[in-house]
């Protein structure tokens, strides 16, 4: 028994379950169909289905509100108003501003006045239309600039002030001023907003959703029905994409499932039509920036002031966060010494504007790269250059207006390997040779560089929890609390739990997210569902390794006090070669403890939300991209003929998944600056609320020649096995086509003007652009 064995047949060095390329853990269930989504969850007998009764007024009173039709409407068998709320009529995450049901006040046209439960989808959908509802209009406001002027806004406006702000801009050479407009922007999950609430005994409720953040459900639920959260179980498998709409407004849809429920003690599933999803549910917010630079004849930037005002909807929701976020990316990958940065959270009547996949740091930093844009236009220089001598420092110029110094600094050896691999400058005069001869289609080329911050705006959020058991065949089963929406986080933490255990990763499962298996857990949001959750599973499979390694030192001996290794679903230790079952199997015959739990709080952050200032980020991820495209002045359509991309994902999990993430980022970042425009008319209602009027980017819009590249480098953090975030880090990378289009309208004017652009740009946008530059050229 105590005879050593062959060794293993694959040395330790050559063996590991990180940083190598596996597949989504359920990509050929996604293949074949087999993936349960929470609509696809078996309904229990006696299932009935929810559907909302929404506003048609942007603000109003309501004075009278007839449900009688409603009731008498064919399969309905109960209708709910804010009335029947035993408990807290609110769903805000922060601040309490957002009822589920309105009590009275409309806010914006789609808001959810009443739930109608009926015996089947269909029939709950055509009843909630039926409601006959008398309103007295209030005055309404729907744009950021509207709120501006106004003065309304839903938290009190933010500043960001380092430096003389005031004297250095007077002090300088050159200023450039103006204004711009960036659209918001539908998340357009593939899975719409859906819960499906199942009575339990003593007053239980077993709510599955698709979510972000099966905490917050379990809050809000529990706080509609007015009972404890221990009573109140919320899951979720996976998500058919969330971006971020699904982190905090999910919650209307589940506490009305579960209201519903209580008060049938029956089943109630509530699947939102994709219509009513996209009226009633927030977006990316919009911004209205004014801005004032001052610079010098070199092109480097010596103050910069710039007043953000957000479209946030009618409550606050997550608009704090995102405004904070915003402002504190304004400076992307630059050193400015002198600023003045503010931000307010325009109150208007449309939907509350909430999380979406970059929150609030894209918006902040591509008003920076436009005015870069235009101070080389305005000197006559290629705007990289300009980038360039911009960048932060190393040793100096390294410190951020929040006053967090910047120790991982990469973006310039980024920024040199992706101009050299994508033949930048030869490109640039093969382009200005092609618009020389082309009147009316003309190309345009832009290199767009990115530094994005990883943690959550408030410090406390940033922890995590796992669950880890080995059961005594050898399997392993991982819970956690971050959530699937397709990003691979079950992939990369069952990748850190087979690499810490030393087995491959078929022997690792990772099972629903669940509130009662891992408590009080944050959003999967902030990009950092993989650095929390992989950490913190790495350390509950640690301890179960330490139990592990010490019962084999018992059995085995000690090797001169040489650790024991897991490699290769093998123990090795004192010569001897366990396979990795075996052992477990005695260990349990030993009373070995073979489960643990593990935590992770991410270490040194701090922040001052009323100076602003701290140390809010781990770390920072960096990027860059160039694109190319060619415009048609005549028709406004344009077109990516090439798009390279270099991103640093750390010493990546899984380059495969990570390569992924950057090319779908930078395809719904590109929809977002050039396709996808929200549209209210008059009153208020918001008109592209389907696919068909809501245009998000289709194959052919994906350009023929993609070159995405991870850019090697570990990060100098302690993160997860060196690894950086990269969920919403690459959106930036599309910028490259927003300012790609800018450099093509440019050559209209022989680059002497500079294209008044707002984003998305439209085919229309775009046109408007090109006749403003043949105007003043």
């Amino acid at each position: 028994m105590n005879q050593p064995v062959a060794p293993s047949a694959i040395a330790e060095s050559a063996w590991k379950a990180v940083g190598v390329a596996r597949p989504h853990e359920s990509a050929e269930l996604h293949v074949l169909g087999q993936a349960t989504y929470t609509d696809d969850i078996p309904e229990l007998q006696g299932t009935l289905h929810a559907a909302l009764g929404l506003s048609s007024k942007a603000h109003a009173r309501i004075t009278a509100m007839d449900l009688a039709p409603v009731r008498s409407a064919l399969g309905v068998v109960a209708v709910y108003t804010a009335a029947d709320i035993v408990g807290t009529n609110d769903c805000g995450p922060i601040i309490h501003d957002d009822p589920i049901l309105s009590a009275g006040e409309v806010m914006y046209v789609g808001q959810p006045i009443f739930i109608v439960v009926a015996d089947s989808h269909d029939n709950a959908r055509r009843a909630a239309r039926k409601a006959l509802v008398t309103y007295e209009e209030l005055p309404a406001i729907f744009t950021p600039q509207e709120a501006k002027a106004a003065g309304s806004y839903v938290l009190p406006p933010m500043q960001l002030k380092r430096g003389d702000y005031q004297a250095a801009f007077e002090g300088a050479p050159r200023v450039v001023k103006g204004q711009l407009f960036v659209g918001g922007q539908e998340q357009f999950y593939l899975e719409g907003q859906i819960a499906y609430a199942v009575p339990k005994e003593d007053n239980g409720m077993l709510v599955q959703c698709s979510t972000q953040h099966p905490s917050e459900m379990q809050h809000v639920v529990a706080h509609a029905l007015g009972v404890h959260s221990h009573k109140v179980q919320v899951e979720c498998r996976r998500m058919g994409g969330g971006f971020g709409g699904k982190e905090s407004q999910s919650a209307l849809w589940a506490a009305s499932a579960g209201i519903a429920a209580a008060k049938l003690r029956r089943p109630v599933k509530l699947r939102a039509d994709r219509d009513d999803d996209m009226l009633v549910t927030g977006k990316r917010h919009c911004f209205f920036y004014e801005y004032e630079v001052g610079y010098d004849d070199s092109g480097k930037i010596l103050a910069a002031k710039v007043d953000m005002t957000l479209r946030a909807g009618f409550s606050a929701d997550l608009s704090g966060p995102v405004a904070t976020r915003a402002v504190c990316h304004f400076d992307n990958t630059y050193y400015l010494s002198d600023v003045d940065i503010r931000a307010g959270c325009g109150k208007t009547n449309t939907q509350s504007n909430t999380a979406f996949r970059g929150f609030g740091g894209p918006q902040g930093a591509i008003a920076i790269e436009y005015i870069i844009d235009e101070i080389a236009r305005n000197l006559g220089r290629d705007a990289l250059d300009i980038r360039r001598l911009n960048f932060y420092g190393k040793a100096e110029r390294n410190v951020t207006p929040y006053g967090q110094e910047i120790v991982d600094n990469v973006i310039e050896a980024l920024t040199a390997e992706l101009e050299q691999t994508s033949e930048y400058r030869a490109r640039r005069q093969a382009i200005e040779a092609f618009n020389a001869g082309s009147p009316v289609l003309k190309k345009g080329l832009a290199f767009t560089p990115l530094k994005f911050g990883i943690a959550f705006n408030v410090t406390h959020l940033n922890q995590a929890g796992a669950l880890v058991h080995v059961y005594v065949d050898g399997s392993v089963l991982v819970n956690h609390g971050g959530t699937e929406m397709g990003q691979g986080i079950n992939t990369k933490v069952m990748q850190v739990v087979a690499h810490e255990l030393g087995i491959d990763l078929s022997h690792v499962r990772a099972t629903a997210t669940d509130t009662s298996k891992v408590a009080n857990t944050s959003a999967t949001a902030a990009s950092t569902g993989a650095d929390l959750n992989g950490k913190a599973a790495q350390d509950a499979a640690r301890q179960i390794r330490e139990r592990l390694a010490a019962y084999a030192v018992k059995l085995y001996g000690d090797e001169d006090g040489q650790p024991v290794r897991f490699y290769d679903n093998a123990i090795h230790v004192n010569g001897h070669s366990v396979p990795f079952a075996e052992l477990v199997q005695k260990a349990y015959l030993a009373r070995v403890q073979l489960w643990s739990d593990g935590f992770y709080a991410t270490p040194g952050l701090h922040w001052d939300p009323k100076t602003m200032n701290g140390h809010p980020f781990s770390y920072y991820a960096y990027g860059a991209a160039v694109s190319e495209v060619v415009v048609d002045t005549l028709t406004g359509e344009w077109k990516l003929l090439r798009a390279d991309a270099l991103y640093d994902a750390g010493r990546s999990l899984n380059p495969a998944i990570d390569i992924g993430q950057v090319e779908g980022a930078f395809i719904q970042g590109m929809g977002w600056l050039t396709t996808e425009q929200l549209w209210w008319n008059a009153a208020g209602k918001l008109m592209t609320h389907a696919p068909s009027t809501y245009k998000i980017p289709g194959i052919s819009d994906c350009p023929e020649d993609f070159r995405v590249k991870l850019f090697d480098n570990g990060n100098v953090e302690d993160s997860i096995h060196r690894s950086k975030a990269v969920g919403e880090p690459p959106l930036l990378l599309p910028f490259s086509v927003f300012f790609a289009i800018r450099d093509a309208i440019s050559a209209v004017g022989g680059h002497r003007v500079n294209p008044p652009l707002n984003a998305p740009a439209t085919s229309e946008e775009i046109l408007r652009a090109v006749s403003a530059v043949e105007m003043a050229a």
